[in-house]
């Protein structure tokens, strides 16, 4: 079928903007693409259309400024599907796979359209023309009404983040959000109250960018959302409607509702690689425009390098990958008012375009420095696919960092492996071995013990070993090594003991991870128990497996409530900590803390130490802080500080986490005065008390 008559005139245009942009009477179109032939810019009416209606051909002599194809068309109108077909050859040996049978996706298109009868297969398949391809959508931003709408800019000494998916938290029936509402952003709006009833200040929202579901085992969904398709097109799927335009209206309606509630959001973003994965996956975007550009290949260029264990790496320190992914942020910033960004295997980020790390990566240096991100809270998950770990290590001076070692060191210590008290007891005090040295934020740690990455909280005491058959790879996908321990028993079960163990090790690790040294990320479902029923890697699990239940928030009512004073008490210190504006190595040097044993001032700090305590003198001088930590699986008794500074003290238990609920937590001006000198633990427990000091 050949092409429409063209209704609409055209000019040359402009090398600039990358991308579309509006201008007076109609669109500029530009595309960098260093090695094609020639381009032509196509116009749909629907999405499902394989053929286009009309066609422009961006003539090289007139439509091409260096390496930018572009075109000014006059008359076009917001909502308009269009793609490219760029003509080029299809050498792999020399890293050329241009196929101008596909439809090529607009890198910097704010949404896309994705058809019916979408096949990721049929888009593996070189000349094949006849499969339905998504379309970008052009958008205009600005004629939304932001009502005057702020950035909370709550300080990283005042934020608990909860890392939640926006799908999975409102898609169960009983989260009360009515069915054409679930499982979307305007859905999300709805819950923002049960997050302010918890107290958490940010949420952290698994990727939102447009992202293939298909990119999934046969007969399963990609879930998570890490494979993206677009940088800045928010994901079609949690829409209310098909409608590309009111995919961003709503994602604009729920940052809006979030900040009204005082509540930041952070995006977890995905620059280290794309869905079109490795050398057989589908062509819709980067493998069309320029394969060579986009992407880190190998000697023989026929082949990727996986630095992302995904199939592809993109290739973020070349130039025009540079560019876009700071276009990206911006957008997200200026546009869609988030408040940061999580960056997905982060250290691929400072890989050159050979793949050998950098020791001033460019493009982070471009993130830390621009002015339009100022302000902006930058987290790093420091390490790649490939074995680059760089916690502690990170670029930049306004990066923080996804502790893995605090999971690891707290994780281990607490299900009782030997030579760990020392590394227990450095990430609670701000992992000063990774931060002291750099005068660091006392925040400068991302404290977490479970992310959507790996065993939920309540898997984490319940399962020696990961339960993944349901993902289809016989059990081979997750990590092997999960630093668990499930108290006794594998899975469910109906002893009251081991239940009661495993409850007191869940109330262990929400206390330490939220009064941690560091800035607390809890996983969505934790505060209340989900379960994955062992499995580890519920990347393509859309279902009941992942979604949030809402019948669990009065089924372990005990453990919310065990949280939500937790989150109180965190945001109350950090508060009067912040007054002080130390970094950790000020603060430290500053505080005063006595390390003790179950004898008062002799802490074993031997390979087969399985407890530790420590009195701590507030910098205030108006208040004193008792931890007693047993790891072991017999009771402890320790000996209790009469005097903190030569003061004599008055110690009130505020936590135990042995006791049954309300006994486990209180609120500090209802906590019980001690009886004596001493204090005596149960196996695997904490327990904290305070003091003023007078």
């Amino acid at each position: 079928m050949s092409p429409r008559k063209l209704k609409y005139k055209h000019s040359p245009g402009k090398n600039f903007p990358i991308g579309p942009s509006f201008v007076e009477g109609g669109i500029n179109f530009c595309l960098f693409s260093k090695n094609a032939e020639w381009v032509e810019l196509l116009f749909f009416d629907k999405a499902e259309d394989i053929e286009p209606t009309h066609t422009i051909r961006l003539d090289p002599n007139i439509n091409k400024t260096y390496k930018y194809w572009h075109v000014f068309v006059e008359g076009i109108k917001s909502g308009q599907l269009y793609g490219y077909r760029i003509h080029g050859p299809f050498e792999p040996s020399k890293g050329h796979r241009f196929d101008a049978s596909k439809v090529i996706l607009d890198p910097y298109a704010k949404s896309v359209a994705i058809p019916e009868g979408y096949n990721r297969k049929a888009l593996s398949i070189f000349g094949d023309s006849t499969a339905r391809s998504m379309k970008s959508v052009l958008i205009d931003l600005s004629k939304y009404d932001w009502e005057g709408d702020k950035h909370p800019k709550n300080p990283f000494s005042r934020t608990v983040i909860y890392e939640l998916h926006v799908g999975g938290f409102t898609k169960m029936a009983n989260s009360g959000v009515e069915e054409s509402k679930r499982g979307t952003f305007l859905g999300l709006i709805e819950k923002i109250p049960y997050l302010v009833e918890l107290g958490i200040t940010a949420v952290e929202l698994l990727p939102v960018f447009q992202f293939d579901r298909q990119d999934a085992p046969e007969g399963r969904v990609n879930y998570w959302g890490y494979s993206p398709i677009s940088f800045f097109a928010p994901h079609q799927g949690y829409s209310t409607g098909k409608n590309p335009l009111q995919v961003l209206d709503e994602f604009r309606d729920m940052v809006k509702a979030f900040h009204k509630a005082g509540i930041e959001v952070i995006l977890d973003v995905v620059y280290n690689h794309t869905s079109e994965n490795h050398e057989d996956g589908p062509t819709y975007t980067f493998r069309g425009i320029d394969n060579s550009i986009y992407y880190i290949l190998e000697n023989d260029r026929s082949k990727y390098k996986n630095y992302s264990g995904t199939g592809n790496t993109l290739n973020a320190n070349q130039s025009i990958v540079r560019r876009m992914i700071i276009s990206s942020l911006h957008f997200w910033v200026r546009d869609m008012h988030v408040d940061g960004f999580r960056f997905d295997l982060a250290s691929v980020l400072s890989r050159d375009e050979k793949g050998n790390p950098f020791e001033n990566p460019p493009i982070l240096w471009d993130i830390e420095s621009d002015p339009i991100l100022a302000g902006t809270k930058l987290i790093a998950e420091a390490w790649d696919a490939a074995g680059l770990y760089q916690v502690g290590n990170f670029t930049g001076d306004s990066w923080k960092e996804w502790n893995g070692r605090f999971r690891d060191d707290v994780r281990s210590f607490m299900k009782g492996d030997k030579g760990k008290v020392g590394a227990f007891v450095t990430r609670l005090i701000g992992s000063p071995d990774m931060y002291e040295a750099k005068e660091r934020e006392l925040e400068q740690s991302i404290n977490f013990v479970t992310c959507h990455d790996g065993f939920t909280l309540h898997d984490l005491v319940s399962y020696n070993k990961k339960h993944n058959e349901a993902n289809g790879e016989n059990n081979r996908d997750g990590a092997n090594e999960n630093l668990s321990w499930n108290c006794g028993v594998e899975g469910p079960t109906d002893n009251r003991e081991i239940l009661k163990l495993r409850r007191r090790q869940i109330k262990n690790f929400l206390t330490l991870n939220m009064l941690s040294l560091g800035a607390p990320m809890l996983l969505m479902g934790d505060e209340i128990l989900h379960t994955q029923k062992g499995n580890n890697n519920a990347y393509c699990q859309d279902n009941e497996l992942s979604w949030f239940n809402w019948d669990l928030i009065n089924t372990n009512k005990d453990i919310f409530r065990f949280v939500k004073i937790l989150i109180k008490k965190r945001l109350k210190r950090e508060s009067a900590q912040a007054n002080f504006n130390l970094n950790l190595r000020e603060f430290l040097t500053q505080s005063t803390i006595q390390w003790h044993g179950v004898e008062l001032d002799k802490p074993d700090w031997s390979e087969n130490s399985h407890s530790i305590a420590m009195t701590i003198n507030a910098l205030s001088g108006k208040m004193a802080m008792h931890y007693m930590v047993n790891a072991y699986r017999k009771p402890l008794t320790f000996e209790v500080p009469r005097e903190v500074d030569g003061k004599k003290v008055v110690w009130r238990r505020w936590i135990d986490t042995a006791k049954e609920s309300p006994d486990d937590i209180c609120l500090w001006q209802h906590a019980k005065p001690l009886a004596n000198g001493s204090y005596h633990l149960e196996s695997n427990s904490i327990v904290i008390l305070l003091s003023k000091i007078d």
